[in-house]
């Protein structure tokens, strides 16, 4: 008879450097960090309202801020401004246009250039009140992941801060914005003058989504001191032939 033969189960040997790498993989994904968060919530959010190819499609932005009206031609960089029978048209790369008071162009070259400045500040300011969230991840943006919180609505939401690397006209300034947890979209914003400031300036609703052409849109900026809205909000694919040259109002869009 043959001999009774043991067999011992060979050790399994994994080699320590490729299992280390995975380990290390794995919990880089885990544990994430506020920047790299914030980036991830911020390319959902704008995807939701459209993504970066309904943002590029839309050529024409026209709404009301503060009764001013305004249409923008994002591709050709055209901008136009007008507040009762005061009329500019810029162009927003290298900032030169016309003004017009009361149908007449301005030709006093010293308040031309000052009411050129003013509509240039103005493009700034009243398109970021319209479309602040594809402004998320713009160069010179930091955003910061800073934890889970509940709206003024009592929402659930990922709350991200950003402030600016010395970019725009108020590089100084700092925003904490809410991002609902339901609808992946902004539904609350607060604006702080200086990033040091403890307490905000205002905190108001970014709501009331509605689709314009390709993308999305909020209207709603109220907060429990007051209503406040932006209104004759449009994104038309085509615009008059006069929206950029008439020296008096037009009909809004």
């Amino acid at each position: 008879m043959g001999a009774n033969v043991t067999y011992s189960p060979m050790p399994l040997r994994i080699p320590l450097q490729p299992l280390f790498l995975f380990l290390c993989l794995l919990l880089s994904g885990c544990a994430q960090s506020p920047g790299d968060k914030a980036k991830s919530i911020a390319r959902e959010v704008m995807e939701n309202m459209g993504g970066e190819k309904g943002w590029n499609d839309t050529r024409y932005l026209a709404w009301t801020f503060n009764d001013q009206y305004q249409v923008w031609d994002k591709h050709q960089n055209r901008f136009r401004w007008e507040q009762d029978s005061l009329v500019a048209i810029i162009n927003t790369d290298t900032k030169d246009g016309k003004v017009y008071v009361d149908g007449q162009e301005l030709q006093d070259p010293e308040e031309k250039q000052k009411l050129l400045e003013r509509a240039y500040a103005l493009w700034i300011n009243n398109s970021y009140w319209l479309v602040m969230p594809f402004k998320l991840l713009d160069p010179g943006v930091t955003l910061r992941y800073v934890g889970e919180e509940q709206t003024m609505d009592g929402a659930p939401a990922d709350v991200l801060e950003m402030t600016f690397a010395q970019v725009g006209l108020t590089p100084q300034n700092k925003y904490k914005l809410w991002m609902d947890k339901e609808q992946g979209l902004v539904t609350q914003w607060a604006f702080f003058r200086s990033a040091e400031d403890a307490e905000p300036s205002f905190t108001r609703r970014w709501g009331d989504y509605k689709d314009y052409g390709s993308i999305k849109l909020a209207s709603d900026r109220s907060n429990s001191q007051g209503d406040f809205k932006l209104t004759d909000i449009a994104a038309p694919a085509e615009v008059p032939d006069n929206v950029f040259n008439s020296p008096t109002p037009i009909e809004k869009l």
